[in-house]
């Protein structure tokens, strides 16, 4: 019997010397002729199996040549197989048997190849062993394996089945080989891009959507040609449909949000993310400061996170909202002007929400802008600006840019006196936003009871009551907004205007901007 003595040396290095070279050399005409009677570190059977049906192949790997055994990169070895019933070394057979260093191939799998076979690494010093085990099984008729792998699909949602021969194939790309891969459901062959069936790459088949007819045995075959034979190799899995699954995380809140706070105060933000799926989502959350997580759980610390607590819904969609609160017990100036983040992971993917947090202005004012514009039943009055005002602003300075605006078409409390509103938050407020149109100061003055404007004068009616009384405009008088002749004094736009002036004229405390639509 012949031993072939392969490995590597490291010449410059100079760690084995030249006598334990010879020394490993000469030993190895002794040793050859068995493993049983050498006095090698066992390393027993490995736990992995290897299942086989007979006419596939077969790919069974040594695990000794690994630096948790010994430094394979600068001492040199050999690697021997050995087949544990007869004792005697694994050779190169044609068409049936192909040895390839720590890898051994059985290129035609018959049912007396069931059995244990023994791998030995020597070295100059020692040796190591370890046992690997085949198991043939005969066919029962069935298309695929006897032996599944169990997976799962999640039923209603896109999904995938894996192909469990992904150590086949990354073993035939170190050798530079290639391969092909078809998939099977039961024995129907699985055409790639037909009906809700794609081959996502070459261990991966996508259905399109689950349903439960998807549920049963799907195979995967890989065919390669190896030592001059063409054959191949499958496995089956059992696929089994479930109702438990998750999407891709939405995080609702935060969402670019600017916030302003002042220092020295207590803060907190909630993020809150929304699973569509069915049953407990496997995702978590975690708050992200200067490109660092936030970990501290800990009230005790100044900046910490709350424990994520998360609720099932059903209606209208099902799904599990996931809550985590951001506390900082008291802020500072190295707290503002960065980024706090919120990133959900999951297999589905890692979408994330942040906020700014900028340091409040420290002068009382409870608003950044009071919005004047004129209301309803007033010259100037416009559907435009109304819409503008209420909406368009809003959405503009308050959810973009972090303002906090009092609107008065929006904020005014019920039954508040109209003078005390104006006063109180006019005073409340940093600045004056004035919204108008081009018509506003083009239209003619309000009728008035008061005036005395010579457009407009009272008449006795002597059909009426002496009491009565009755207005009349002459033809250049301004139309109302709802096609009447008249035209009604707007209380609040006065009110507004003079303290407005009075603020800004007199006390300088207010500063004003219009904005013409």
């Amino acid at each position: 019997m012949t031993c072939h003595v392969t490995g590597q040396r490291d010449s410059t290095m100079g760690l084995t010397s030249a006598l334990g070279s010879v020394l490993f050399v000469l030993g190895l005409s002794g040793i050859c002729t068995g493993f049983v009677q050498e006095n090698c570190t066992n390393y027993k059977l490995q736990f992995e199996r290897i299942y086989s049906v007979p006419g596939d192949m077969a790919m069974l790997n040594s695990t000794l040549v690994s630096p948790d055994v010994f430094n394979f990169t600068t001492v040199p070895y050999n690697i021997t197989w050995y087949d544990s019933k007869t004792g005697q070394e694994m050779s190169n057979q044609t068409g049936r048997i192909l040895v390839k260093e720590e890898t051994l191939w059985f290129l035609n799998v018959t049912l007396d190849d069931n059995g244990e076979y023994v791998t030995i690494v020597r070295t100059p010093f020692r040796c190591y062993r370890q046992a690997t085990k085949l198991i043939v099984d005969s066919l029962t008729g069935e298309c695929g394996r006897p032996r599944k792998v169990d997976q799962t699909l999640m039923n209603g949602v896109a999904d995938t089945l894996s192909c469990p021969l992904k150590d086949y194939m990354s073993k035939l790309d170190s050798y530079n080989i290639s391969s092909s891969i078809k998939w099977y459901k039961g024995c129907e062959h699985i055409v790639d891009g037909t009906g809700k069936y794609s081959y996502r790459d070459m261990t991966t088949l996508m259905i399109q959507r689950v349903e439960p007819q998807n549920n049963g045995s799907y195979t995967c075959t890989l065919t390669f040609t190896l030592g001059g034979i063409t054959g191949s190799v499958s496995e089956t899995i059992d696929a089994r449909i479930r109702e438990v699954y998750s999407l891709v995380p939405q995080v609702r809140e935060p969402a670019s949000e600017i916030i302003k706070a002042e220092i020295g105060s207590s803060f907190s933000k909630r993020c809150l993310v929304f699973v569509p799926g069915v049953g407990k989502p496997f995702v978590s959350i975690l708050w992200i400061a200067r490109d660092k997580f936030i970990r501290n759980t800990q009230p005790s610390d100044r900046v910490y996170t709350s424990q994520t607590s998360f609720n099932i819904q059903d209606v209208p969609d099902k799904g599990a909202w996931l809550e985590r609160l951001l506390i900082i017990s008291e802020l500072r100036e190295e707290d503002f002007h960065i980024n706090y983040t919120c990133r959900s992971y999951s297999s589905r993917g890692h979408p994330e929400g942040y906020f700014t947090l900028l340091p409040a202005d420290l002068d009382g004012k409870l608003y950044d802008a009071y919005v004047a514009y004129p209301q309803r039943c007033a010259v100037g009055f416009s559907k435009e600006v109304e819409t503008f005002a209420l909406h368009t602003l809003p959405q503009v300075l308050e959810k973009a840019c972090g303002y906090k605006l009092f609107i008065a078409g929006r904020d005014c409390l019920p039954g508040h006196a109209v003078v005390d509103s104006v006063e109180e938050n006019i005073q409340a407020s940093r600045r004056l936003l004035l919204v108008y149109t081009a018509s506003t100061f083009t239209s003619k003055r309000h009728t008035s009871s008061t005036s005395s404007n010579n457009n407009n004068h009272l008449s006795k009616n002597s059909n009426n009551n002496e009491n009565s009384e009755s207005k009349t405009d002459d033809s250049s008088s301004s139309m109302s907004f709802n096609g009447s002749d008249e035209v009604y004094q707007d209380t609040r736009q006065q009110l507004e205007c003079m303290a407005a002036m009075h603020r800004a004229l007199v006390e300088g405390s207010l500063k004003v901007r219009k904005q013409t639509c």
